[in-house]
């Protein structure tokens, strides 16, 4: 047999295949930076959220904070309120035994006397001591009425004063700090009559517009 020889210049010898990495595998370059460029914006988006977050629970954790602080400045100041509501009654009943006694029977008496002098110098003492843990007596006779710390139990027509002045006061009231304790029981003065109608002059029917409800005199009936 004839000796058979390979030609590597064949024409139907298969090519060697290309190796990985090659040009036609890279990516597009455009594609590639839209696609960094999406990423950017998605961890910027993210980075903003928790941002906000981080600032929202700072914020809550201060208010909170103060909040505590708040509560507890108040307790210090009103944990002895129910205690001091009642501890006032004493106070009370210090004013009326005192009040009980005539000026003039424990003028008389030596005894009786020293007894007065010895129940007010109580009643001082212990106003002292609520004044030293915040609570204070407000006695507001002669002042303007205010709803806030006065409780007005009647009226009573007074033209001496103005509207709203408080004429009596039936039961001393008390503040712990700035808050009431406990309002003053008070009477409130009407006050005088109306502005335009006080200078009346007399003999022109003056009397009778300030007094419209004055039951008619004999003459009167008479005409």
């Amino acid at each position: 047999m004839a000796d058979e020889t390979t030609n590597p210049n064949a024409p139907d010898t298969p090519p060697e295949p290309e190796a990985a990495g090659t040009p036609r595998d890279a990516h597009d370059p455009t594609q590639e930076a839209l696609r960094l460029a999406a990423e950017v914006d998605t961890l910027q988006g993210q980075i903003a959220d928790l941002t906000d977050r981080l600032l929202r629970a700072h914020a809550e954790m201060d208010n909170m904070r103060k909040r505590a602080e708040r509560e507890r400045e108040e307790t210090a100041k009103y944990a002895i309120s129910k205690f001091a509501r009642d501890v006032v009654a004493v106070a009370d009943n210090f004013e009326r035994a005192i009040q009980a006694v005539p000026a003039d029977a424990a003028e008389q008496d030596g005894a009786l006397k020293s007894l007065v002098d010895g129940v007010s110098m109580t009643e001082r003492e212990f106003l002292n001591v609520l004044e030293r843990n915040g609570v204070k007596r407000i006695n507001p006779k002669g002042e303007p009425f205010n709803p806030h710390f006065h409780q007005a139990m009647m009226e009573m027509q007074n033209a001496d004063v103005a509207p709203g002045t408080i004429l009596e006061v039936y039961q001393c009231g008390y503040l712990i700090d700035d808050r009431v304790l406990r309002p003053a029981m008070v009477v409130v003065a009407k006050g005088g009559p109306k502005p335009g109608k006080a200078n009346a002059p007399a003999g022109d029917g003056g009397d009778a517009a300030r007094d419209g409800n004055a039951a008619p005199t004999e003459n009167d009936n008479d005409v």
